[in-house]
């Protein structure tokens, strides 16, 4: 067992946050239509991603699943000049589910909270 990597590939690396990639998307649609390059761009300027654009590929999964269930739809941007771009906006129901995350993420920063004063009162016992 290499216990180096396995700690650098664990969840508490804080790395895996692939469920929370759904709201940022939707937060970051409310300023207007936007390609998914420059979406994950745009996430990845987010504190809490760690910097990091989240992966294309998963992205896209993601936008696919948004827009099957109507949270967001797309169009093709095609300039007189270079490449078409498919761009994809929020819709209301995806406005909708912008303001029930709120209150999920409220909910879950006060579960963290608690959590981390568990976490940081084993540790000080621990000793």
């Amino acid at each position: 067992m290499n216990f180096k990597s396995d700690i650098e590939q664990c969840p508490c690396k804080g790395t895996t946050l692939d469920k929370l990639v759904q709201p940022a998307l939707l937060a970051v649609l409310v300023d207007g239509p936007l390609h998914g390059y420059e979406l994950a761009k745009r996430i990845g300027e987010i504190p809490g991603f760690l910097e990091q654009s989240p992966d294309l590929s998963g992205i896209y999964r993601i936008l696919k699943n948004l827009e099957s269930r109507g949270m967001i739809t797309s169009f093709w941007d095609t300039p007189d000049q270079g490449r078409a771009k498919r761009l994809v906006k929020i819709t209301p129901s995806g406005i909708e589910c912008l303001q029930k995350w709120e209150e999920t993420l409220q909910n879950y920063r006060q579960s963290l909270d608690a959590l981390h004063h568990t976490v940081v009162a084993a540790l000080k016992n621990q000793g």
